[in-house]
């Protein structure tokens, strides 16, 4: 997918429209229609209404994090065929100590800052947050929701 700007720590995140602006939000007005109606008219109906109207709140929230967790697993053993190429000992024997978090992150560094933003998250604990701040040529993530 080509970006009409390049990407950088400030403009990396994205929202999924139909996800965030439609499905969330009308879920969640039916939680609120829900109660509202269960509240004035207290039937063992209206209770299930709520409780089912809670359970697919539940159900859009795990269709989203399950296939994010997947996206993960994706990134991070991406990440760390692409650390063991570009790394040269003694870093390369080390990759395996970065955490998930630090090699999610790790995955926007260009390949010729990589081998200092390793070093320094495992050396200074660095969070995802911190190594994308670090980074200063971003190596664009446009797939990723």
């Amino acid at each position: 997918m080509p970006a009409t700007k390049a990407q950088t720590f400030g403009n990396h995140g994205r929202f999924d429209p139909a996800y965030h602006f439609f499905i969330v939000p009308l879920l969640g007005l039916n939680i609120i229609f829900s109660i509202v109606h269960a509240w004035h008219h207290p039937t063992s109906f209206n209770i299930w209404f709520v409780i089912l109207s809670i359970g697919l709140l539940g159900v859009a929230g795990l269709l989203r994090t399950y296939p994010l967790k997947a996206q993960d697993r994706i990134i991070r053993l991406e990440e760390r065929l692409r650390l063991k190429a570009i790394c040269t000992e003694p870093l390369r024997s080390r990759v395996d100590e970065l955490t998930p978090e630090q090699l999610i992150g790790l995955r926007f560094a260009a390949d010729e800052e990589v081998p200092e933003l390793v070093k320094r998250a495992l050396d200074e604990h660095l969070t995802r947050k911190q190594i994308k701040q670090a980074i200063n040529n971003w190596r664009p993530d446009h797939y990723r929701i």
